[in-house]
């Protein structure tokens, strides 16, 4: 039995689930989901209640289970009040701006690195070295998070590179003489 799965999610106020077929769209306040549901879990949607039930109790349902509870949550959270992921960068010289679509990146190598920001998500630079990802789809606001970390992740020894706030970054010694 799943523990993750066998929890009810409520639907909160504002927020409406339509199922058609195995399509799940979530409509709320910042915008609108859908995903596309697997064919070994039934969703119950009732007044302000989503159950996720397995079809049989199989390997592949019991695995799905908890992971299409966890993917609808999502969604709700995503349409209600969003998520966000805030990267520091630190480096002499290492700074960060936001040109209409184009995050344009200063990480110490001989160009510049111009990153295209994803139609669905925003990204703002309140300092220069400070960048915040925001977005209602988790996966596409982690992603971006994760591509712009890519191109320069921090190093052990001076710790200069992209990190998420409060990433602990594991620093080695140096030479000894």
């Amino acid at each position: 039995m799943s523990r993750i799965g066998k929890k009810q999610i409520t639907i909160p106020g504002g927020v409406n689930a339509t199922l058609e077929g195995n399509i799940l769209s979530i409509v709320g306040p910042k915008g609108t989901l859908s995903t596309e549901l697997v064919s070994d879990v039934n969703l119950e949607i009732s007044d302000n209640e989503i159950n996720v039930i397995p079809k049989d109790l199989g390997k592949r349902s019991r695995s799905m289970w908890g992971l299409t509870r966890t993917l609808v949550s999502n969604l709700i959270v995503g349409v209600t009040d969003g998520y966000k992921k805030t990267l520091e960068i630190q480096g002499v010289g290492y700074r960060a701006q936001v040109q209409g679509n184009i995050l344009q990146l200063a990480l110490g190598f001989s160009h510049d690195v111009k990153y295209e920001i994803p139609k669905e998500v925003t990204i703002n630079c309140v300092k220069p070295t400070e960048i915040t990802v925001e977005g209602i789809n988790k996966q596409l606001v982690g992603q971006t998070a994760a591509e712009i970390r890519r191109y320069r992740p921090p190093e052990p020894y001076k710790g200069k590179g992209v990190r998420y706030q409060g990433e602990f970054v594991f620093r080695k010694e140096g030479k000894k003489k």
